[in-house]
């Protein structure tokens, strides 16, 4: 019953129901988290695929994970801090007031 496709497939529902967030969403939160999704079912990507084709010594796929996850703490801190901000301006955090913000 482990095989490479149940993974593929959880991938993918989680990485469509990030895309639905991002596309979807007003809210800078929400878009937020919709990436997160994105990124997360990447990393389950990686950690199957190395799993079922590579050899037993192998971390390709874990070091790729490892980075995709310093990457995403990172832009999370900086987007949190863009949100923050935003919503100190405005006093909302949807995107489409964001454009009061263009010069």
């Amino acid at each position: 019953m482990d095989n490479l496709q149940i993974y593929l497939l959880l991938s993918s529902l989680l990485f469509s129901l990030g895309i639905y967030a991002v596309i979807s969403r007003q809210n800078a939160v929400a878009i937020l988290m919709g990436i997160e999704l994105m990124l997360n079912s990447a990393n389950i990507n990686f950690i199957a695929f190395n799993r079922f084709t590579s050899s037993l010594y192998n971390l390709d796929g874990h070091v790729f994970t490892m980075f995709v996850i310093v990457l995403a703490a990172a832009e999370a801190a900086v987007a949190l801090a863009i949100i923050i901000n935003l919503f100190k301006n405005i006093g909302s955090v949807n995107v489409e007031d964001a454009s009061e913000l263009k010069g």
